[in-house]
């Protein structure tokens, strides 16, 4: 079973329809294990709001969405023991802390993290990190 860590642009494919949900499906497959810090679903939550206030969505249908998360076979790991590393990353490759976590769970399991994130992948590409990041499509 390979490890993955999926981040919050690979989950929303989940659940909208949008380019790459055919790839995010595939990850949910028996042979990957996918992890994620704690801050996938917040981060997910926040997708679903923000849509829900342009009026993609509306804040009932916003709700059902995030109800259907708890369905995932995502495994969820602390983010506070990750945040010294995820600082690291974020100080040396000028991302954010939030998508620093990713990259410092998934090198803290030795894993690859699957982003939808082009700008991610192409920061971290000239990195220490490269490796510990692949995008999905």
């Amino acid at each position: 079973m390979k490890t993955l860590v999926v981040d919050a642009s690979v989950a929303v494919k989940w659940f909208l329809p949008e380019e790459g949900r055919e790839a995010a499906g595939a990850l949910l497959s028996p042979e990957h294990r996918l992890i994620a810090p704690d801050l996938l679903w917040i981060e997910v939550a926040s997708v679903f709001w923000k849509l829900a206030r342009r009026g993609s969505l509306t804040p009932d249908e916003a709700q059902e969405l995030f109800r259907d998360t708890s369905a995932f076979p995502v495994e969820i790991c602390p983010s506070a023991e990750l945040l010294p590393e995820a600082l690291r990353i974020a100080n040396e490759t000028d991302r954010t802390v939030y998508d620093s976590l990713y990259i410092a769970l998934a090198a803290k399991e030795k894993a690859q993290a699957v982003t939808a994130d082009e700008r991610l992948v192409n920061a971290l590409s000239k990195s220490a990190w490269k490796r510990s990041v692949r995008n999905l499509v």
